[in-house]
């Protein structure tokens, strides 16, 4: 925790006092602010009573009297309707910000760098993969926004210090000062749409992170889909941008359709990192996840080799394609985080020769949609509510095996991969299925799976496979 001092002796509103809100509230009083905090929860202004913080109902504050308010990202902003505290503040003429635009400002002549990564999908697995690479360069690295410790729990300022944040288009929204000296945009997916009204809406924040940069920043963006890199050129004020693709190479950025990382300019390749052989980036989601950390490393004059053997130690995210261990041959990936088919098609895209568990509550469409990835699969170990219905939906392409639960689908997986005669392998949890019939949640999930497969005979564990 350090102090928020660009709001010394103001009169600062903190509405909503989850973690971020607690956080920016004490980081304002430790800075000199007079902050009023209110939450219209009744169990978070007690927790944040308990914390220290200053409580003091909103609705009967007359907001004439206050210099700003701090909106917690989840509050409407602008759709379905303003939070009755932003009518209020506008109608007041006080500004509206968040908890990452005070940090901004607490930035600004502190000789410390931002990166800034937001995107619909692979932002919490870009952030992490930059800052274990910068880290292990040697560079001084606060990871946090977004994913992790809010930004107030951070390390505070200095020169030559870097963060990392992770950036939502909610915090985004709330951030007018944002100027990153790197900015990644992953994609743009339809998403959020009952917050910002409409998918242009949506795509014009996220493409905001560009917007201030300067002759020094570097922004790098996704072209694999037509709407980010519209977005990306038309919002990128003077910074140099480097287009990233997965897809198809580039003549000039970043690429790796096949694994195989490119820098090219004017055509011609500068340097090649081979992607294929790392153990947890697995997959072309994950390529472009490595390219994003590729192209900070190289602005950050990471070395190439220094950067290659980063990436080959990246244990992954927790709960999101992680392989947590081996035994022999076989690898164990815990995918816990898939909950839909969506996520478990990348899984499944990602590996050959798998032993597949699923199940648990499955989301509407179930796992058809994932038809093509079936001869893939060498067999599929079905677990919880969704078993039933997914064996129906295997039946004649892929042999199943009803497990119902994950203790008896682990150490059924675990035998047969075993005796596999095809090569590599691999025991998958990416269950296409919510956890709440077994596990109060996917990250409970992911972990019993971890100590499972730990218990087995003979296993050696990943380095951060214990989650």
């Amino acid at each position: 925790m350090f102090p928020a001092k660009s709001f010394s002796s103001k009169n600062v509103a903190v509405f909503g006092l989850a973690r971020s809100g607690i956080s920016c509230a004490t980081a304002l009083r430790l800075g000199g602010a007079n902050v009023m905090a209110w939450d219209d929860s009744e169990p978070a202004v007690e927790k944040a009573r308990a914390e220290g913080v200053s409580i003091t109902n909103l609705h009967t504050v007359d907001f004439k009297t206050l210099d700003a308010l701090v909106l917690s990202p989840g509050v409407p902003l602008t759709h379905p309707e303003p939070h009755w505290s932003v009518i209020k503040a506008r109608a007041a003429g006080i500004e509206v910000i968040g908890d990452t635009e005070v940090f901004a400002r607490e930035l600004k002549g502190s000789g410390a760098k931002l990166v800034a990564i937001t995107g619909t999908n692979g932002k919490s697995t870009t952030t992490a993969l930059i800052g274990h690479v910068l880290k292990e360069a040697g560079l001084d690295v606060c990871v946090g926004g977004n994913i992790g410790l809010a930004v107030f729990n951070l390390r505070a300022p200095i020169t030559g210090r870097i963060y990392v944040l992770e950036l939502s288009s909610f915090q985004i929204d709330l951030m007018p000062s944002l100027k990153p000296d790197v900015g990644i945009l992953t994609n743009i997916t339809p998403d959020h749409l009952d917050r910002h009204g409409t998918f242009e809406n949506y795509a014009a924040v996220k493409a905001r992170i560009f917007a201030r940069m300067d002759a020094n920043s570097l922004g790098l963006y996704g072209v694999d889909e037509t709407i980010t890199g519209q977005a990306s050129t038309t919002t990128q004020g003077k910074g140099k941008m480097c287009a990233v693709s997965v897809m198809r190479d580039l003549s000039d950025g970043l690429a790796a359709p096949e694994g195989l990382l490119r820098e090219r300019s004017n055509g011609k390749t500068v340097v090649e990192l081979d992607l294929r052989a790392m153990p947890a980036l697995k997959g072309r989601h994950n390529w472009q996840n490595a390219c994003m950390a590729f192209g900070v490393a190289r602005y950050f004059d990471v070395p190439v080799a220094k950067i290659a053997s980063a990436m080959q130690g990246f244990p992954g995210l927790a709960h999101r394609m992680q392989q947590i261990g081996t035994r022999g041959a076989v690898a164990f990936v815990n995918d816990s985080k898939a909950t839909n088919a969506d996520a478990t098609e990348k899984a499944l895209a990602s590996f050959d020769n798998i032993y597949w568990i699923a199940g648990g509550i499955a989301k509407s469409g179930g796992i058809e949609p994932l038809a093509s990835y079936f001869p893939k699969i060498t067999r599929a170990y079905l677990i919880g509510i969704a078993a039933g219905s997914f064996a129906k939906t295997l039946k004649g392409k892929v042999e199943s095996v009803m497990s119902e639960t994950l203790e008896h689908a682990v150490a059924d997986a675990a035998r047969d991969a075993a005796a596999s005669t095809k090569p590599n392998p691999v025991v998958l949890l990416s269950p296409a299925c919510a956890s709440f019939d077994q596990y109060k949640n996917f990250e409970l999930r992911g972990e019993a799976f971890v100590s499972l497969v730990a218990a087995l005979p003979g296993i050696h564990m990943s380095t951060g496979g214990q989650s």
